[in-house]
């Protein structure tokens, strides 16, 4: 028997909410069939807000987290202490350490991790930039809030390296954080506990 053949934007519809994490074709298709039998209103706003964030929102220039401003709302706050850096793989994890309320200092977020063979160097992810703001702003304490996963561990070694002729101090957030996790999953009392005993890298 013949498959049914959608139409071409039911099937554009379906392929593009593909991209979204975890989404497979069927629950992309279950989205699509839901917001156009039961709520196109909602289609549209989510549609419109779509939009408006892709076209709003940028990087903050200091510590590269998602800002509609050319400084971002954590940069710009003086209340922030500024010697202090949390640097952090995405912006996710900044929202999670954010919400344990445990953090007063500044962020650097790397927007990924090196990974050579997807052809991510130190370039990518902003780290010579990242070690002149060290330089340029007597920063004295960087925490390494890298996930504990392969990659992460292996970015968090390389900025202890690249940081060391600095004379900056180093330190890793405690594993609290299970191995293998990612920071936007853990709750805030873990992320808490693993912030306050962070320890100096060796």
């Amino acid at each position: 028997m013949a498959q049914m053949k959608l139409s071409p934007s039911l099937e554009n519809l379906i392929d593009a909410l593909r991209c979204l994490p975890s989404v497979g074709p069927k629950s992309a298709q279950r989205m699509t069939l839901h917001l156009l039998e039961r709520d196109r209103d909602a289609a549209l706003q989510l549609a419109a807000a779509l939009r408006d964030a892709v076209e709003k929102v940028g990087h903050c220039t200091v510590c590269r987290n998602f800002t509609e401003l050319e400084v971002c709302e954590l940069c710009g706050d003086p209340r922030r202490d500024k010697s202090l850096v949390c640097v952090v793989e995405t912006p996710a994890d900044v929202l999670a350490i954010e919400q344990s309320a445990s953090f007063r200092g500044l962020y650097f977020v790397l927007m990924g991790h090196l990974s050579p063979i997807d052809g991510i160097g130190p370039a990518e992810i902003g780290l010579e930039a990242f070690q002149q703001r060290v330089i340029d702003e007597g920063i004295e304490e960087v925490i390494l809030a890298t996930n504990p996963t392969v990659e992460g561990e292996a970015t968090a070694y390389y900025l202890t390296e690249m940081l060391s002729p600095v004379g900056v101090r180093v330190s890793r957030i405690a594993h609290g954080i299970p191995l293998g996790g990612e920071l936007e999953y853990v709750d805030g009392s873990t992320l808490a506990h693993a912030l306050s005993g962070r320890r100096p890298v060796d």
